[in-house]
């Protein structure tokens, strides 16, 4: 399917691995020119800069002057705007483990990282009478877990950051749309320092079970794939979707049960 993205200008934050690399790539396959945000690059984002159609932003998103800086970088067209970055740090000693300084830096990151990005490029697209916002969340949007309890209150808050935006901003042409993955094959949850080595060693499990035991609960029994997340963004980033807005779409293989 011709999505209609060639020629377009879009930003992506956190696209230097996982979810945003896998959303870089969608981007520029479909003809977009693409600037990423990301605190350092990787291999494979630098070999998609060699392209051409990536341009690299090394900012840190979860300084208050981060987003701006990056999205000044972008320049004055900006048609789609996807606030991907994030973290999930595992909570292993409860909630009494959690300090101000975690809350903080887990609410800087998650929530806004994406309400300053889309302060500054907000502006462009209402001048221009058109553009498109994609934002990751997560189902601990819905399903707060002691285990992230600091990340699920930041994703809740983005939920509906993003929806009170589309409200607002629909009559001017402006589409805001959150995607919320469950569990998803990354680095995040399977690499090292990641949610299953670090829930492993909590609880003498091998990082393989506590994996194993997170895909069990998911209907279809595996974890999401990065490029199956980017091709819901690439959807919702283009014209295909164009009466799509203040709308969530969960992609988590069943996870969540209850309508």
């Amino acid at each position: 399917m011709d999505l209609g993205l060639a020629g377009r200008n879009a930003v992506v934050t956190g696209g230097s691995k996982g979810i945003g690399l896998a959303i870089v790539r969608g981007l520029a396959a479909a003809g977009a020119q693409v600037i990423v945000g990301a605190r350092k690059s990787s291999a494979d984002l630098d070999e998609l800069a060699r392209t051409g159609q990536v341009q690299i932003v090394q900012a840190d998103l979860a300084d208050p002057s981060g987003p701006a800086t990056l999205i000044e970088r972008a320049g004055d067209r900006i048609d789609a705007l996807v606030n991907n970055v994030g973290s999930a740090p595992a909570r292993t000693g409860g909630f009494l483990s959690i300090t101000d300084a975690d809350w903080h830096a887990t609410i800087e990151l998650d929530l806004m990282a994406a309400v300053r990005a889309t302060r500054a490029a907000l502006p462009g697209m209402l001048a221009a009478g058109t553009g498109v916002i994609v934002t990751t969340c997560s189902v601990n949007a819905r399903l707060p877990d002691p285990a992230v309890m600091d990340y699920s209150v930041a994703k809740a808050g983005l939920a509906s950051f993003c929806k009170a935006l589309s409200k607002e901003v629909g009559p001017q042409g402006i589409r805001v749309n959150t995607v919320s993955p469950g569990p998803v094959a990354t680095d995040l949850w399977l690499g090292q320092g990641g949610v299953a080595q670090t829930v492993g060693a909590a609880s003498g499990a091998a990082p393989q079970e506590v994996a194993s035991q997170a895909a069990s609960q998911m209907v279809t029994g595996r974890f999401t794939r990065p490029d199956e997340v980017a091709d819901l963004v690439l959807f919702l980033a283009s014209d295909r979707a164009s009466n799509i807005t203040g709308a969530d779409f969960v992609i988590d293989g069943g996870l969540i049960q209850t309508l």
